[in-house]
């Protein structure tokens, strides 16, 4: 093998770690945590189908798709954040810069900078790729809550101020489908799921 192949390989086998890293959302059917390999690839397939809903024209949706699919990688060695943990997100940052640094240097240099530039770019949220990409990955989880009944909610108290919160990029980003995010909001407030 050459020095190129050898460092893919390598890396490649490394990310495989993805499948053991839980997140607090259920699957669908409850009958277990979701891990981040499933995350990033039920993301890159709703990018691809809720395109229409992008409000950015410019958007490049294979890009999106490239930054669902590594936009959690670094987390195989600085673990998942839940979203509302408020002390787990003070070192979030400090974690992943850390945890980018060691992984993308397994990578051949090119492949290293690239991936690195898409976790950034996502991470930074400020194109508008990154801004429909956000908007996808915030999405993801909180059907994923609808479909359980609230599931990780309930479990960890959330609020409604938290949700909207935690969903407002989608406002900017596919502000058609806002006004389902508000109305399941207010749907979840009646059924119990999350508090006022």
């Amino acid at each position: 093998m050459d020095e190129r192949f050898e460092q893919q390989l390598k890396f490649l086998a490394e990310i495989d770690k993805m499948k053991s890293v839980f997140r607090q959302t259920v699957l669908i059917d409850k009958s277990r945590r979701e891990d981040d390999a499933s995350h990033s690839w039920h993301f890159a397939v709703m990018a691809m189908m809720l395109a229409e809903h992008c409000a950015d024209r410019s958007v490049d949706f294979n890009r999106v798709v490239k930054m669902a699919l590594v936009h959690d990688l670094i987390e195989i060695y600085a673990g998942d954040t839940f979203a509302y943990d408020a002390a787990g997100n003070t070192d979030k940052q400090q974690r992943e810069e850390a945890a980018a640094d060691k992984l993308f240097s397994l990578l051949p240099q090119d492949q290293g900078q690239e991936i690195r530039a898409l976790w950034e770019e996502f991470d930074a949220e400020r194109t508008p790729d990154a801004k429909y990409a956000c908007a996808i990955d915030r999405l993801q989880p909180f059907v994923n809550n609808l479909m359980t009944e609230g599931h990780t909610w309930k479990r960890h108290g959330v609020t409604a101020a938290q949700v909207y919160k935690r969903m407002d990029p989608i406002r900017a980003a596919m502000p058609d489908i806002w006004d389902f995010i508000v109305k399941s909001i207010d749907d979840c407030i009646r059924k119990g799921y999350i508090t006022e």
